[in-house]
């Protein structure tokens, strides 16, 4: 029997729920490795071996080692798909995906990282508005790509809808998805939470980050007014 492709990952990790989600579309089952970033799991010389980057997600597929969340999901919808609905080897097709795919690591999961890293690491007790409305600004650019179809790419899904909600999902608890502003992102928001894969594979960890960075929030406010 072959060896389970082993995912090194974080499920707080909006990247790291993109493959889970992928791998859980796919019928894949990862092993999972578990990292604590906080205790430098990402830092250490077995680790950096991997990836030297020392970033997650990380795959390591019986000796293929695949870095960048993108790529990993790439990578799996190639190896393990049974047709090419989640990733169209057709070149117009992918072409398109990947564009939606470089729209997640270039404005979504970036706009994400704005709002929720100088909270875990650099001691800010709140969101500014400036950085809610600037995250609600990239929900544009997906309300346009949804005005036709269900789906960012077409009638199907892919593995850019996976990737894109894996932010979206994390960042409408501090930057809302207005309605009257954008029906069709919110839903497909919906129609995405409701795969059956959805609520383990991302909306766990999504409700632990949320709980995490609101938690941080009052600690550091509290550690503000006592300093």
């Amino acid at each position: 029997m072959s060896k389970k492709p082993v995912l090194y990952y974080t499920p707080r990790s909006p990247p790291c729920r993109a493959v889970l989600l992928t791998a859980a579309a796919l019928g894949v089952d990862l092993d999972l490795r578990l990292m604590n970033l906080k205790d430098g799991d990402h830092l250490t010389p077995e680790f950096l071996k991997l990836n030297p980057l020392h970033t997650i997600p990380v795959l390591d597929d019986d000796g293929v080692v695949v870095t960048d969340s993108h790529v990993i999901c790439s990578y799996l919808a190639d190896k393990y798909s049974v047709d090419e609905s989640l990733y169209p080897k057709d070149k117009l097709k992918r072409m398109q995906v990947d564009a939606r795919l470089f729209f997640e690591c270039g404005h979504l999961f970036p706009r994400v990282r704005i709002m929720v890293e100088p909270i875990i690491y650099f001691g800010e007790h709140e969101i500014t508005p400036e950085k809610v409305s600037y995250m609600q600004k990239a929900y544009d650019g997906l309300e346009k790509a949804l005005t036709v179809h269900k789906y960012l790419c077409g009638d199907h899904l892919t593995i850019a809808d996976l990737c894109c909600v894996s932010s979206v999902s994390t960042a409408m608890r501090f930057a809302p998805i207005e309605e009257d502003k954008f029906p069709n992102v919110k839903a497909w928001v919906q129609r995405l939470s409701e795969l059956p894969y959805y609520q383990k594979n991302n909306q766990e960890g999504v409700d632990t980050l949320v709980n995490f960075v609101k938690d941080k929030m009052v600690e550091n406010k509290t550690a503000k007014e006592s300093s």
